[in-house]
């Protein structure tokens, strides 16, 4: 089972959108150095949405040869067309990622029944270790505890990410939850309260700037140090407000550039931070020594 802190990586860009593939080696070094203990290539934070099918598999390999085997590296491969969640979960399997991470079928609603024969078909098409990801409020898909418990059931369904921030679903999951299978928050704001509660790590926005704090942050609700995860909590908690004060990626990407790890990039629809929120984004960075 994979634990403890696991960046949802951004994907850096060039100003005119193009991969910089430079500097996904750097922040992919960065996550290594710094005690990351995963890393989620091409999920949300990585702008799945917008890299076509070659472009996603190509950051993949990428992420997996600079990895070399130190860490787990998951694929987000999640779609909402079962045949396409199919198809981009087997070529990241051959792209040697150890886990993929699915995504609630997004915009077409589907009932629970649906979502659970979307899922089965994925599982068995495809043999690798496969997490669930449940983000109600970018997917208008809310895949109900239940669901989750029953897909728990199939051989390579090892995990949820729950991004709901919902403690009380989490702890319903974590007691029901048939052994080897994983919790994950999705959700920094309340990530530590999910792990305290017995859940097994945090798939990260923060983390992309601040991998080594909160890798500190996991490993202390790990060790059920409830005091001490608490007080690191509240240090950070400005900086996660700050990575959702326009839709994610947008914020961590200008603080990555403003941190100098990558360039401003990024794909349209999604523009660089507004103008407005830069100097108080910046404010915070200084607050939490980050710049």
């Amino acid at each position: 089972m994979i634990r403890g802190s696991m960046v949802a990586l951004a994907t850096p860009m060039h100003p005119n959108g193009d991969l910089d593939w430079e500097a996904l080696d750097r922040v992919v070094d960065l996550h290594l150095e710094n005690g990351t203990d995963s890393i989620v290539a091409v999920g949300t934070s990585g702008e799945s949405a917008t890299l076509d099918y070659d472009e996603h598999l190509e950051v993949v390999k990428r992420v997996v040869a600079r990895v070399a085997g130190r860490i787990p590296v998951i694929a987000g491969t999640g779609a909402n067309s079962t045949r396409e969640a199919i198809e981009m979960t087997q070529g990241a399997k051959e792209a040697g990622a150890d886990a993929c991470l699915l995504v609630t079928p997004y915009y077409n609603k589907p009932t629970q029944e649906g979502l659970y024969l979307h899922y089965k078909a994925v599982a068995e098409a495809v043999d690798i270790a496969q997490i669930l990801y449940n983000v109600p409020g970018r997917t208008a898909c809310d895949m109900q505890p239940e669901t989750a418990l029953r897909l728990a059931e199939l051989k390579n369904i090892v995990g949820i990410k729950e991004a709901t921030g919902d403690i009380d679903r989490a702890k319903f999951l974590i007691e029901r939850a048939p052994e080897g299978f994983a919790i994950y928050s999705g959700d920094d704001g309340t990530a530590i309260e999910l792990i305290l509660a017995g859940g097994h790590g945090n798939i990260s926005v923060t983390a992309n700037i601040a991998p080594a704090q909160m890798a500190k942050l996991c490993h202390l609700g790990l060790e059920g140090d409830f005091e001490a995860a608490r007080a690191l909590q509240a240090e950070l908690m400005p900086l996660h407000k700050a990575m959702f004060t326009e839709s994610n990626p947008i914020p961590v990407k200008w603080a990555m550039h403003e941190m100098g790890l990558c360039d401003a990039g990024i794909r349209l629809p999604l523009t660089p931070l507004s103008e407005p929120l830069r100097a108080p984004l910046v404010e915070v960075l200084k607050q939490t020594g980050l710049l």
